[in-house]
């Protein structure tokens, strides 16, 4: 019985871990995106209370809660249970101005992505001069 009881706390335990993991991120990229959490709840169809509950890591959050969440902030749903999250930060802003690239008319989007080519040529050209240097 008392093995039975330390297996149930050592899942408890895990699962209340991932529940911070997940509340952490949605907080992290509910701010990058400059949304309120009312702004959230109205556009994923989470009443507020709810939503406050899930971010704040007082409730596990269903799977289909996490699938409106990742669709409002326009990310995958493994963004949620990202541990290292300032060594795989997304750049929400980067991620947004492509979105927009795609958008544009045919010209600018070709001028755009003419000047985008360029640059990383420049920069792959300045990396394999400089390690022709150092050789």
């Amino acid at each position: 019985m008392y093995a039975y009881l330390l297996s149930w706390r050592y899942i408890y335990a895990s699962i209340m871990g991932i529940t911070d993991i997940i509340s952490k991120n949605i907080k992290r990229i509910r701010h990058i995106k400059k949304l309120s959490q009312k702004e959230v709840a109205i556009a994923s169809n989470i009443p507020q209370g709810q939503f406050s509950r899930i971010e704040n890591g007082r409730v596990e959050p269903l799977i289909s809660s996490l699938e409106k969440l990742a669709s409002v902030f326009e990310v995958s749903i493994s963004e949620f249970f990202k541990t290292n999250s300032k060594e795989e930060e997304i750049n929400m802003p980067l991620l947004e101005k492509i979105k927009l690239i795609d958008e544009l008319e045919g010209d600018e989007r070709k001028a755009l992505l003419k000047m985008i080519d360029i640059a990383i040529s420049k920069k792959k050209m300045k990396d394999n001069l400089s390690d022709l240097l150092k050789s």
